[in-house]
């Protein structure tokens, strides 16, 4: 049987493999699987994953045999066609995954100074100061919309407000943070 499938052309063989002929397949990998395999180990320049491309194919060509049409080419050339796009899938999808690992790397490492950490403290000391001597109204709309994340909407509704005294506070209540912070040489 097995020397059958050695005369038969590319068309049968896959006509064999839609037909679930595990040897029809094996013959189809020894044809080309040579091919396959040195294409995405070329693509993938060193990177390992070639042996896992050309499992791939394989497999994509067990599972869809009907994708192969013999008018539009050779069995080697779809799945070397096959192969390359796998490959510049994989090479793609380690680029990314390496650019997100810098990223994270550099993002992780950035050094955040004592100088930075002291600055920071010191900003927030004044802000605090500053919002301790705002009116009790202002300091209740301000917290609620900056610190709490509320809408002004959200901040009249449960404060039962109207929204435009709501805003009205917040725009004043900014506005004297704003002062006492460039007072304490915080601030633009």
């Amino acid at each position: 049987m097995r020397e059958d499938l050695a005369q038969l052309g590319d068309a049968a063989l896959v006509v064999a493999i839609a037909r679930w002929r595990q040897d029809a397949l094996a013959e189809a990998y020894r044809r080309h699987g040579g091919a396959v395999y040195s294409l995405a180990r070329r693509v993938l320049a060193g990177r390992p994953g070639a042996e896992d491309v050309a499992q791939a194919v394989f497999t994509l060509l067990w599972d869809h045999p009907e994708r192969f049409e013999p008018e539009r080419g050779t069995l080697r050339s779809y799945l070397l066609t096959m192969a390359h796009r796998r490959a510049v899938d994989a090479v793609r999808l380690e680029e990314r995954r390496r650019g997100r690992e810098e990223r994270d790397t550099v993002s992780a490492v950035a050094p955040y100074d004592l100088e930075h950490k002291v600055w920071d403290l010191a900003v927030a000391s004044h802000v605090r100061e500053a919002l301790a001597r705002l009116a009790d109204a202002e300091r209740e709309v301000i917290e609620l919309a900056y610190f709490s994340g509320y809408t002004y909407r959200e901040v009249a509704a449960l404060l039962g407000q109207p929204e435009g005294t709501v805003k009205s506070r917040i725009r004043s209540g900014l506005g004297r943070l704003r002062e006492a912070l460039a007072d304490a040489g915080v601030g633009e």
